[in-house]
């Protein structure tokens, strides 16, 4: 059943987070819902620009109609992922997406307020709810790219200035995660005394942590030892997510991993396996590993067995 994120939110705030996972495929979708229902949580479908033009919008949309109806007792948002206005415009009229993310965190913060405003605006008029950013993450994920240096936390009388102004839905906060695989390096870790005081200057209202996938080492490990090449890999520690979730964050973004578990299911099968051409097979080890990787990943967020009290809740 598709949900909005904001119901999603007001059942978890202050006592866990959602899991956001981005698909682009059909082997992800699966292992995404399998993995869900196995763990009896909520989640959030992400889709991002990128995926959209991967194959086809509507081909991602269609999947996950099929996903819907094969896995009935699912409860899930589906979620636009760093969008352009264009691109928001465009899911909310498609009438499927429940939520879009209006990213123009890269404009100074009167622009910023601009461009979310019309976005929240347009969206609330058709029941679509509004995630928006503020402050810069560092790193790279498809078209969006930022230098370190110019990575900039998310000031917290600012975040309680742009939420007031632009009636948004969620805000995604600039907490020291970054985004890819190189998330940090040496001791380095969230800065949750800012998070403290957003969350005093925005009691109740939903955060959203981008960039949190934890990047495990032995999944690393095992990438290089099956011929990759990822040296100094690093991600947040999934025993922040519960401190997180705390301090108001609802919804934690989660893609690398899921990329990394590909990868290494792949570069291992072929290398086991070099005389196989048929892609079936590593595609169903895959979305075995990857239900069995979300399972876990719910437990961190607190999200696993949450999904009876989420139903009770939607019913009420």
């Amino acid at each position: 059943m598709i949900v909005t994120t904001k119901k999603l939110f007001e059942a978890a705030y202050g006592k866990y987070a959602i899991g956001a996972y981005n698909i682009n495929n059909l082997e992800q979708t699966m292992g995404l819902f399998r993995g869900n229902i196995e763990s009896q949580a909520p989640f959030i479908l992400q889709i991002s620009k990128g995926a959209r033009s991967y194959t086809h919008k509507t081909m991602l949309e269609g999947l996950i109609r099929s996903a819907d109806e094969i896995f009935p007792e699912a409860i899930f948002a589906v979620h636009l992922d760093h969008g352009d206005e264009e691109t928001c415009y465009d899911c909310i009229d498609s009438g499927f997406y429940s939520s879009v993310m209006i990213d123009a965190s890269h404009e100074e913060f009167e622009e910023n307020i601009a461009i979310t405003k019309r976005v929240v605006d347009y969206a609330h008029a058709k029941g679509v709810v509004v995630e928006a950013e503020l402050g810069q993450l560092g790193g790279v994920e498809e078209h969006i790219q930022v230098d370190e240096a110019d990575a900039k936390l998310t000031d917290p009388d600012q975040a309680l200035e742009f939420v007031e102004r632009t009636g948004c839905d969620s805000l995604a906060c600039a907490i020291g995660t970054s985004h890819g695989a190189f998330k940090f390096s040496g001791t380095q870790g969230l800065h949750f005394n800012v998070l403290e005081e957003i969350q005093k200057r925005l009691p109740g209202f939903p955060l959203v942590m981008h960039g949190s996938s934890s990047v495990p080492q032995e999944e690393v490990a095992r990438i290089n030892q099956a011929g990759g090449n990822l040296q100094g890999a690093k991600g947040v520690d999934a025993g922040q997510f519960k401190r997180a979730s705390q301090l108001g964050v609802t919804k934690i973004n989660i893609d690398t991993d899921g990329r990394l578990v590909w990868t290494r299911v792949h570069r291992e099968f072929f290398t086991e396996k070099p005389e196989n051409f048929d892609l079936r097979p590593p595609g169903k080890v895959f979305m075995t590993e990857y239900a069995k990787f979300i399972a876990e990943k719910n437990v961190y967020l607190g999200s696993a067995g949450q999904l009876e009290e989420v139903r009770a809740l939607l019913a009420a």
